[in-house]
């Protein structure tokens, strides 16, 4: 076979195997099948996916193959999932994704921690090849717990500290102070600086500034 025959021939085994994964893709509803107990609302696992496709693969003579292998970046461990969708005449595709271990302990053990971290690098990885959105589904349980039980609180404090400005001479955030036997909040401060100089200072910085009159 000359060699300009054989990139037609390529283009064209890549081109059936692009219009089958298409069919794929068009064919593919994967349902949700999972109950997030902390949201009140239903999410597809791996698991969901792999079940709705394998029949729709079969069909459009593909193969499916999901693989896996530990990653560090950075100090950082991560496991780097491998979806590749193969035809009978050897071309493929195929789709990575990265899910991070978590930085805290959690009650599983490290062949849970790993599980789990596999199972949401695959999902990725199949959500990429088969163009599925999850983008508006929070995750597991497993998940839920891990992000509420760090956020509430601290943003909370977040968005009262960001209705006051920082100190406008120096930049640092406004704290609490006593004076006169009493603590004067950094609302309070925020609110007499203002009006007395006409922008928000700390209470050092309201100190240096020139007496009146």
């Amino acid at each position: 076979m000359k060699p300009n025959e054989a990139e037609e021939r390529k283009r064209m085994d890549n081109s059936k195997i692009h219009e089958a994964l298409m069919a794929v893709q068009s064919e593919l509803k994967a349902p949700k099948g999972q109950m997030n107990t902390f949201g009140g609302y239903k999410y597809r696992s791996c698991e969901d996916i792999l079940e709705a496709v394998k029949p729709i693969l079969k069909a459009h003579g593909l193969l499916l193959t999901l693989s896996d292998q530990p990653k560090v970046f950075e100090g950082w461990h991560y496991i780097e999932a491998t979806a590749k969708v193969e035809a009978l005449d050897g071309e493929c595709v195929t789709v990575t994704a990265y899910a991070r271990e978590p930085e805290q302990k959690t009650k599983m053990d490290a062949a849970q921690v790993t599980g789990t971290s596999s199972s949401y690098a695959r999902k990725y990885a199949l959500n990429g090849l088969f163009c599925i959105d999850d983008t508006k589904d929070a995750d597991t349980d497993e998940y839920q717990k891990q992000t509420t039980s760090r956020a509430n609180k601290p943003v909370q404090k977040q968005t009262e500290a960001e209705t006051i400005p920082p100190c406008a001479c120096c930049g640092k955030q406004l704290q609490p102070i006593q004076y006169n036997n009493r603590t004067v909040t950094p609302l309070e401060t925020a609110r007499s600086t203002k009006k007395r100089f006409g922008r928000v200072l700390c209470w050092d910085c309201a100190q240096k500034q020139p007496k009146e009159g």
